[in-house]
């Protein structure tokens, strides 16, 4: 190989170039909403760009409030940040209340998964939340 691109070879024929810090694939687990144009985007580019992923279909299967603690961790910010604050579940329960906190805000996201922001991408203890999908593509530097 030579200077740091790999051929893919499948369907189409392409030229990309690998991480570049090596040239293992980037794992990366995506939570992912497959009706979800945003969701649908973030995974194309994570796969044009050559990611070992592994897909948590969120909705199928929802992330325990462990999980969901871990995820905030990563993304560096508090629970209101992953959470979809135009969803009905949101304004049915209460959420939009200042004086909840974190501990409740997941708990009512592992109850009521649709309120998970989407996409979100996670390598290693680093996540984002793919809006602009673009974003995740920084966990792949």
């Amino acid at each position: 190989m030579s200077r740091g691109y790999a051929s893919i070879v499948g369907p189409r024929l392409n030229t990309l170039p690998l991480n570049h810090h090596s040239s293992i694939a980037v794992k990366v687990t995506l939570y992912h909403n497959p009706r979800c144009s945003k969701s649908r985007e973030a995974l194309a580019l994570l796969e044009a760009r050559g990611a070992d992923l592994a897909i948590v279909k969120y909705l199928e299967t929802p992330p325990d409030e462990k999980t969901l603690a871990n995820l905030r961790r990563a993304l560096g910010g508090n629970a209101r940040d992953m959470i979809r604050s135009g969803e009905t579940a949101y304004r049915e329960l209460g959420l939009d209340d200042p004086a909840l906190d974190d501990a409740t805000l997941l708990r009512a996201v592992a109850d009521h998964p649709i309120l998970l922001q989407r996409p979100i991408a996670v390598v290693d203890e680093r996540a984002v939340i793919g809006r602009p999908p673009e974003q995740v593509l920084q966990l792949l530097d």
